[in-house]
């Protein structure tokens, strides 16, 4: 079923520097796989073309993947379908991830996926964003349209060690400022297949 997608994922990964392995991109199609499945019948993505469909999934993972360090303990709050913590998850074997989704059908999908794929070592966990306040067990946050950017911000500061990094993906205005972290990278570009503006900021936590 995802087969059709897969030219549409080889460009866009082409297109943001993103080499995918056989290994890697046979787990993608298994992803997309199912998630066509089941949004047929559980509402886990509103996106309205394939194009869209494959942007919204794997862009933001795209570009960040080459950016986290490596064998970082990452969370990813309010994961969804699996954007982009799930797609990190797909793409770096190296990374411990933490998927972070309240509703319990995603977090199904999300279970079903990981191990369809093989990778049980990838935690899930059934939450919203306030119960993970100062819990700071990870290198890594990331969060997408979940809060908006200056409240994700000052919740990825209280998931993070100091001197790891919070990731805010930006759609439209300023990255926002906070006393605790950082900004230590900028990094602006297009969804490919889209052509919709996107901005990534990260910022180190100082305290």
């Amino acid at each position: 079923m995802a087969a059709k997608l897969m030219p549409l994922v080889d460009r866009a990964a082409t297109s943001l520097g993103c080499d995918l392995s056989p290994a890697v991109r046979g787990r993608v199609e298994t992803w997309l796989d199912r998630l066509l499945e089941w949004n047929a019948r559980v509402d886990l993505t509103a996106a309205r073309s394939d194009e869209e469909l494959v942007d919204l999934m794997l862009a933001d993972a795209f570009v960040l993947s080459a950016r986290i360090p490596p064998g970082a303990r990452l969370v990813d709050v309010g994961t969804g379908a699996g954007a982009p913590g799930l797609a990190l998850a797909l793409l770096r074997d190296d990374l411990r991830v933490t998927l972070v989704e309240p509703l319990g059908k995603r977090v199904s999908f999300l279970r079903t996926v990981l191990g369809a794929v093989g990778r049980a070592d990838v935690v899930v966990e059934r939450g919203r964003a306030e119960g993970l306040i100062g819990r700071r067990s990870w290198d890594v946050a990331t969060s997408r349209a979940t809060l908006p950017p200056a409240k994700w911000l000052d919740l990825g500061t209280t998931l993070v060690a100091s001197g790891g990094h919070v990731w805010v993906l930006l759609a439209g205005g300023a990255p926002p400022v906070n006393p605790r972290a950082e900004m230590d990278a900028d990094v602006s570009y297009g969804w490919p297949l889209t052509r919709a503006d996107r901005r990534a900021a990260s910022y180190r936590v100082t305290e």
